[in-house]
C-alpha cells in the first residue's frame, strides 16, 4: 500500500506537468499570428520619415499598379460577401412544461404497468428495474391517456390532444416571448417520429396560427430522436434561399400510441424510458434581428450511418410474434452508437478545433498510422472549443460514455443529467431542456460556444454549434421550464448499473 501510495504522487507530479505543457502549446499556437505581428510592427515603427517618404514615392510611380491591386481587392471582396452563406440566428426558444397532473412518479408507473393486465411478472419486474436504473426523478411527464385507470381512450383521437396540448403550448410561449407575429413566418418545419396523422401535426400548426398560404411546410417522421438537429439543419438550407424570413421549428413526440403491450424485453424499453416534452425554435436570416437574437448557428453538421445493416436494425419499429407494435432495441445499439459519434467528431474536430489540437491530432495519426508506432489514439480537448455541451438525454450509460471519451467535468454533464432527471428523455426536444437549464444557470455569456448532440434510430448521429451574441440574464428567462426550481439543482442521483435506450 505504501509503495503504490508513493507511485501515484510520483504520477500526479508528471501528469499536472504535462498539462501544463499542452495548455502552453495551445496558447503558443493559438496566439502565433500575434506573436509574428509583434515584431512586424516594431520594425516598422522604427523607420525614419525620410524612409516612410522614399516608399510613399516608390508608390506613387506604380500607381497604375496600385489602382488594378485595389480594384481587383474589391471586386474579390464583393465576390466572397455575396457568394458567402447567409448568417442564420436563433431568435429564442420554449421548451413546453406540463401541467403538475401529468406527473408520473416511479411508484404510479409501475402501478400502472400492472394494472394494463397483459404483462407478465417477467416483464413486470423488467420494467420496474429498469425504471429504478433509468437515472430518473419523481417528476417526470406523461400524457393523460396513459394516466388513467385503468389505461384506456389510446386513440388517434387522444394522440390529436396530447400533440395540440404540447406543441400549442410551446408555441405559444415562444410568440409570446419574441413577439414575432404568426404571418411573418415564412417556413415551418415540425419532427414528430411515432405520430404521423393526416393532415399532418405541421398543418395544424398552420390552421391554428393562420399562417400564410406560400409557407414553406415540411412534416418529418421516423427520424428518432435525432430529428430535432435535422428539423435546424433543414431550416438553415432553407434560410439560405428565403431572404428576410423567420422559420419556425416544432420537435417532440407523441406517447399515447407509441407504447407497447407485449412481452420482448427489447420493446419494453422504451415503455419505461421516453416522456412527454417538446420544444419550439424560432430562427432567423434577418441582420436586423441580429441584436435580439441569442445565438448565432456556426456549424450543423449530419452522419448516417443506415447503410451498415447493424445501425439501421439497432433501433427499429415492428411487429412482435403476436402482432403487437412496437419499438425494438437491438444489443448492438451503443457500439453503432459509438461508432457514429465517432465518425461525426472526426469530422466536427477540424471545423471547431484550435489549430494545436489539430496539430496533435495529426501527429499521432500519423505516428500510429504511418510510423507504425504502438501509441494510444489521441482524442482532442473539445473543452478548449465549447463551453457549453448539451447531450441528447436518451440514458445514463451514453451520458457515461461520452463523460468518459471526451474528458467533459461533472460541470459539463450537468444539464444533460438534470435533464434525465427531471424531464426524463423527452426524445428530440431533450435537447431545448438542456440548454434552458444552462440558461436558468445564468452560465451562457456573450461570445461562448455551445454544443447540441443528437443521435437517433436510423442511425444518425448529428451535431449543432452555437455562438451565443449576448449574455443571457436568468431573471428575464420568465418562461424558461427550469426557473421556478432551478436552485434546488444540481441534484445527486445514486449511481446504478444503468440500462438505456
Amino acid at each position: 500500500m505504501g509503495n503504490e501510495n508513493k507511485q501515484n504522487q510520483d504520477k500526479e507530479p508528471n501528469s499536472t506537468k504535462l498539462k501544463y505543457v499542452k495548455l502552453g502549446f495551445h496558447y503558443l499556437i493559438s496566439n502565433a499570428l500575434y506573436l509574428f505581428l509583434v515584431p512586424l510592427t516594431i520594425a516598422l515603427s522604427h523607420l525614419s520619415v525620410e524612409e516612410f517618404i522614399h516608399l510613399f514615392h516608390h508608390i506613387k510611380l506604380n500607381l497604375v499598379v496600385v489602382i488594378l491591386c485595389t480594384m481587383l481587392t474589391f471586386i474579390l471582396t464583393t465576390f466572397y460577401l455575396m457568394s458567402r452563406p447567409k448568417q442564420v440566428y436563433l431568435l429564442d426558444f420554449a421548451c413546453y412544461k406540463p401541467d403538475s397532473s401529468l406527473i408520473c412518479k416511479r411508484e404510479t408507473f409501475i402501478k400502472k404497468t400492472r394494472l394494463v393486465g397483459v404483462f407478465t411478472e417477467e416483464s413486470l419486474a423488467f420494467q420496474k428495474k429498469i425504471l429504478e436504473r433509468s437515472g430518473y426523478g419523481e417528476k417526470t411527464y406523461v400524457c393523460k391517456a396513459l394516466l388513467d385507470l385503468p389505461v384506456r381512450n389510446l386513440c388517434l383521437e387522444e394522440a390529436r390532444k396530447e400533440a395540440e396540448m404540447v406543441i400549442f403550448g410551446a408555441v405559444d410561449q415562444l410568440l409570446a416571448k419574441t413577439g414575432v407575429k404568426s404571418k411573418d413566418i415564412g417556413i415551418l418545419v415540425l419532427n414528430c417520429s411515432l405520430l404521423n396523422p393526416t393532415p399532418s401535426l405541421s398543418a395544424m400548426i398552420v390552421n391554428r396560427y393562420k399562417l400564410r398560404g406560400n409557407i414553406s411546410c415540411y412534416n418529418l417522421s421516423g427520424m428518432g430522436c435525432s430529428a430535432g438537429l435535422v428539423s435546424i439543419d433543414l431550416a438553415k438550407r432553407l434560410l439560405q434561399v428565403r431572404p428576410n424570413s423567420y422559420a419556425l421549428v416544432v420537435s417532440m413526440e407523441s406517447l399515447t400510441l407509441a407504447g407497447y403491450d407485449g412481452n420482448v424485453r427489447s420493446m419494453l424499453i422504451p415503455n419505461c424510458l421516453f416522456r412527454m416534452g417538446s420544444a419550439a425554435i424560432l430562427l432567423t436570416n434577418r441582420s436586423s434581428d441580429r441584436h435580439c437574437s441569442k445565438y448565432q448557428l456556426v456549424h450543423a453538421l449530419r452522419t448516417h450511418k443506415g447503410a451498415d445493416d447493424r445501425g439501421y436494425n439497432c433501433v427499429f419499429q415492428k411487429e412482435d410474434i403476436n402482432n403487437r407494435l412496437g419499438v425494438a432495441l437491438s444489443k448492438d445499439l451503443l457500439p453503432v452508437a459509438g461508432e457514429g459519434l465517432t465518425n461525426n467528431f472526426t469530422t466536427l474536430g477540424p471545423l471547431v478545433l484550435p489549430l494545436s489540437e489539430q496539430i496533435l491530432f495529426l501527429v499521432n495519426f500519423m505516428g500510429r498510422k504511418v510510423f507504425k508506432m504502438k501509441i494510444k489514439q489521441y482524442v482532442p480537448d473539445f473543452k478548449l472549443a465549447f463551453e457549453h455541451f448539451c447531450i441528447h438525454a436518451g440514458g445514463r450509460a451514453v451520458l457515461d460514455e461520452l463523460e468518459k471519451s471526451l474528458g467533459l467535468s461533472e460541470w459539463h454533464m450537468e444539464p444533460s443529467r438534470m435533464t434525465l432527471y427531471r424531464f426524463g428523455n423527452t426524445s428530440s426536444s431533450s435537447l431545448w431542456y438542456e440548454l434552458a437549464y444552462t440558461e436558468a444557470k445564468g452560465r451562457i455569456k456573450k461570445g461562448d460556444r455551445a454544443w447540441q448532440i443528437a443521435f437517433g434510430s436510423g442511425f444518425k448521429c448529428n451535431s449543432v454549434v452555437w455562438r451565443a451574441l449576448r449574455t443571457i440574464n436568468s431573471a428575464n428567462e420568465k418562461h424558461n421550464p427550469w426557473i421556478d426550481e432551478i436552485d434546488s439543482f444540481p441534484i445527486h442521483v445514486p449511481e446504478v448499473a444503468p440500462i438505456d435506450c
